[in-house]
């Protein structure tokens, strides 16, 4: 949606009225002015109300297109070619050398002395492309061990992968565990009231643009779009930059803050595992985030309650295993990085 809000003249007459009519005619101005003044308002109201508007809903196409972030393969890396020997500049160092003590008439031992300069820079040019060879080579044997140790779920490698690509994710993410092929991932995300805005924009019956707040079963939706957004996304980088992992556990925690002991509150919302063949062939663009986990996931734990559906915390009493791999994480520093 758009809109323009065009120049707005103002007109009142300078001057009075011939016989006695300058009130009126002053009168008269002053409301033309008032009236233009109104307009302008309602104008520049019209124009907040679009552009906020405008920025609720693209706050809404964002958690709906959380998921769709497309993220690179990680491929061998090549050591970059050396640079090779500045020749010029060995030879100007040589001939300085060589030409030292000869006349400028002796023709033939000046031939001789830059002939001498330039078989030593051949020589010297030889040396030093060998040696920058063999640094490349040495250089690409490191590259080729840390490949190996990523392509080979070396838990050390493949967690500082992970952790160097979650860095800059809008939901804090960390990996806490690699086991074999499948690596245990957290999620942290913000509550509904923080997370999906309070306002949607609509249109009222006359068509005019309108601010209504968003309904309870509405909010709890596109707060399941939302954190199902955060985990695809986690999902997808941590298969691109970990090309060994053939599975993944995620575990949703909320962040609600601190509990009066100044302790971490953040309650489980949700528990899925996802292999990497499960989100082979979906089609990203056209699929939204609910339907896909739904869809890939072949584990999943979660909870619901309420007529609005809204995702509400789990009780790990009966699930040891989450609640050992939620001890596992430095809630502190995890709450730090939002």
């Amino acid at each position: 949606m758009s809109t323009g809000v065009g120049p707005v003249s103002f007109y009142t007459s300078l001057g009075g009225s011939r016989r006695g009519g300058g009130s009126r005619g002053g009168g008269s101005a002053q409301a033309s002015y008032q009236r233009q003044l109104a307009a302008h308002q309602r104008q520049i109201a019209q124009a907040d109300r679009a552009a906020m508007a405008q920025q609720l809903a693209d706050a809404f196409l964002r958690i709906l297109n959380l998921h769709r972030v497309d993220f690179p393969n990680a491929q061998r890396p090549i050591a970059p070619e050396p640079n090779p020997p500045d020749r010029a500049a060995i030879y100007r160092h040589y001939e300085q050398h060589t030409l030292a003590g000869v006349g400028v008439f002796k023709r033939a031992e000046r031939a001789s002395a830059k002939q001498q300069a330039a078989a030593w820079t051949e020589a010297e040019a030889a040396r030093q492309w060998a040696v920058l060879k063999s640094q490349q080579a040495h250089w690409q044997q490191e590259l080729d061990r840390q490949w190996q140790a990523l392509v080979s779920n070396d838990p050390d490698s493949v967690l500082r992968t992970l952790a160097e690509a979650f860095e800059d994710n809008e939901a804090a993410s960390a990996a806490v565990g690699v086991d074999a092929d499948e690596v245990s991932l957290v999620v942290l995300v913000p509550p509904a009231s923080q997370a999906i805005p309070e306002q949607m924009p609509g249109r009222t019956a006359a068509g005019n643009l309108s601010m209504k707040k968003i309904t309870q079963t509405d909010k709890a939706d596109f707060f399941k779009q939302f954190v199902c957004g955060q985990v695809l996304v986690t999902l997808r980088e941590a298969f691109a930059v970990a090309p060994g992992l053939r599975a993944a556990r995620v575990i949703v925690l909320r962040n609600d803050g601190h509990d009066p002991y100044g302790r971490p509150n953040m309650p489980c919302l949700l528990a899925v595992s996802v292999t990497r063949r499960a989100l082979e062939g979906v089609r990203w663009h056209d699929a939204d985030a609910i339907d896909i986990l739904n869809a890939a996931a072949h584990e999943t734990l979660m909870a619901q309650k309420g007529r609005s559906k809204e995702l509400s915390p789990l009780d790990l009493t009966d699930e040891p295993d989450i609640a050992a791999l939620i001890a596992s994480v430095d809630l502190e520093e995890l709450g730090a990085s939002t």
